[in-house]
């Protein structure tokens, strides 16, 4: 069956998922040296700018289901398209989404970085335990802390409660706060998600009634329907306030922005030239 399926790859899917293997394993072999191909904010000082180009064939090593997912849509989706379209054509939309995406992405967290800067700022100028309550929801992720973590947290809380030690309280909090500060700037994005969502665009447009059968839907779904409902999903993920979510949700949707903008206008000069 795995035989079958990799004879009847399209080539540019076929080397992409090679590629994608490949940058897998030698994360494990040289992890120092493959860090610096994953994608980190415009803002840090690790971010070098060929991440936008390698990013996309880097996976998390936490979970083979990161890497798994990608390649398995990669297979499914990209095949047909490039099928259709060509392998010059395909890659290009490839490469396009992906840069694309994380394009987005970082224009994203460069607000998102900015709005947090202005947020500790204004905390420093009037420290307050409803500021400091207001930044634990926004920011701070109970998957982030230790044991030890929350009590800290709990501690400066009650300190900024009290009038008498609000100056104190504020100092602990402001210094909490930058260490957050400090985490999200410095935390990379990986993976070819964006190019994979551009890919989904992509297909459910030029193939909108195709219907799909997902080990999680239990009925069969038509492309077009399943392609708009996810992005759904990945919209109200992306402005819900989830500190618990490292999911880069913009990403996500930037490139199936930038998917189905590019296979619109393919299409208009396609039906133009005919």
């Amino acid at each position: 069956m795995l035989q079958n399926l990799f004879r009847n790859m399209s080539p540019v899917v076929k080397n992409l998922l090679i590629l994608n293997v490949l940058f897998f394993v030698a994360q494990f072999a040289l992890p120092g040296i493959m860090k610096n191909l994953e994608l980190y904010p415009f803002d840090s000082e690790e971010f070098k700018p060929w991440q936008l180009a390698t990013h996309f064939f880097m996976h998390s090593t936490i979970s083979l289901m990161h890497i798994f997912f990608n390649m398995f849509a990669l297979v499914m989706f990209g095949t047909q398209l490039e099928n259709r379209w060509g392998a010059k054509r395909f890659l290009i939309f490839y490469l396009s989404t992906a840069i694309g995406a994380a394009v987005i992405y970082q224009l994203y967290k460069y607000w998102d970085i900015a709005h947090m800067t202005n947020f500790i700022n204004d905390f420093a100028q009037n420290p307050s335990s409803s500021l400091f309550a207001q930044f634990r929801e926004n920011y701070v992720g109970s998957n982030s802390l230790t044991r030890d973590g929350i009590r800290m947290v709990n501690d400066i809380q009650e300190l900024l409660s009290d009038p008498a030690s609000i100056k104190e309280g504020g100092l602990y909090a402001e210094a909490l706060m930058n260490q957050f500060l400090e985490g999200k700037t410095n935390t990379p994005m990986l993976g070819a998600s964006g190019a994979v969502f551009g890919l989904l665009a992509a297909f459910g447009y030029l193939f909108p009634n195709t219907e799909l059968y997902l080990m999680f839907i239990p009925v069969p779904i038509k492309a077009k329907y399943f392609v708009m409902g996810y992005a759904a999903i990945e919209l109200f993920s992306g402005i819900s306030i989830n500190p618990n979510d490292n999911v880069a949700h913009f990403a996500h949707l930037g490139g199936a922005l930038v998917g189905i903008i590019m296979v619109i206008i393919w299409q208009r000069q396609k039906n133009e030239f005919y």
